[in-house]
């Protein structure tokens, strides 16, 4: 009989692959499944719920605790990359992957490639499961060179984040253009593309949250929120970045110049939309601008 001594001792589990961990639990999980015995599933079942609560319990007193101290938020940016680590904030849900981030972080790690042969690409927005974005320099030709560039940002983008199933390249806007003086005529105005005028500038209370549906030509309308903090507007997709709960009903503290979601209490910077519970979850910030008192929000592009 093979003593204790002689067993082998299993890898601490900060040195196993996080495959490795995942498929463990899975693993478990799936034997947990063939449990026959109804007493025992039962017992089972209340085990893994009470760790899971004791453990996600344990996590947001660390996350919290972490993000209200400078160092501690800059080591919690740094943490939440590891793969093992964010895999169980996910678990717990206790973070939710913030599409435009993660899209972000992936151009990034082609944009060398793209910029060593004169290009660059830029992230418009994402809507559903695609991802628009505008290609300039090299990048925006009909060239071989330009195609198997435009393929890396699509592959890029759809292997690292999670629903984007296609890519969509936008226009580049013109630049300006030096028309003469004598070819001026005069024309109706017309609208910018994707600003939709929402409300005049009084309406938007003081210190309050505002919410607003716009509505822009041809496109879906789209429900939003804008916070006065101050005299200074911001425009959000009312959304909560965590379960995308609305955030109309959100409550505002202008002291502290944060947001807090009043379904599961995440809570953001009121005017940057960065959120302060967790790190890599954003509020999707709508471009404001006021204009001849009206206040004009960009919705696409």
């Amino acid at each position: 009989m093979t003593s204790l001594a002689d067993r082998p001792v299993a890898p601490a589990p900060e040195d196993r692959d996080v495959e490795v961990l995942a498929q463990a639990l899975d693993d478990a999980v799936a034997a947990l499944a063939e449990v026959t015995d109804p007493s025992g599933q039962r017992v089972a079942q209340a085990l893994r719920s009470s760790l899971e609560d004791v453990h996600r319990a344990a996590l947001v007193h660390v996350v919290r605790r972490l993000r209200d101290d400078a160092r501690g938020k800059e080591l919690l940016f740094e943490i939440v990359d590891e793969p093992v680590v964010r895999m169980v904030l996910l678990m717990h849900g206790i973070i939710r992957p913030d599409p435009m981030t993660l899209a972000r972080q992936a151009l990034e790690q082609v944009r060398p490639q793209l910029q060593s042969h004169g290009g660059d690409v830029e992230l418009v927005r994402i809507e559903g499961g695609t991802a628009f974005v505008r290609l300039s320099g090299a990048c925006n030709g009909c060239s071989m060179s330009a195609v198997t560039m435009r393929n890396g940002v699509e592959e890029a983008l759809k292997a690292q984040v999670p629903g984007i199933e296609r890519v969509e390249v936008l226009p580049n806007e013109p630049g300006p253009t030096l028309i003469p003086l004598g070819e001026v005529g005069i024309r109706t105005a017309t609208p910018e593309r994707g600003w939709v005028r929402s409300l005049p500038i009084g309406e938007f209370t003081l210190d309050a949250i505002t919410a607003v549906e716009l509505v822009p030509d041809g496109a879906p309308a789209v429900d939003a929120i804008v916070v006065n903090v101050g005299g200074q507007l911001s425009a959000y997709v009312n959304e909560c970045a965590h379960l995308a709960m609305p955030l109309d009903d959100a409550e505002l503290d202008t002291s502290d110049g944060s947001l807090t979601c009043a379904h599961h209490g995440y809570c953001f910077d009121a005017l940057s939309g960065e959120c302060r519970t967790f790190p890599g979850a954003q509020l999707e910030q709508l471009p404001l601008r006021v204009e001849d008192g009206e206040v004009w929000i960009r919705v696409s592009a």
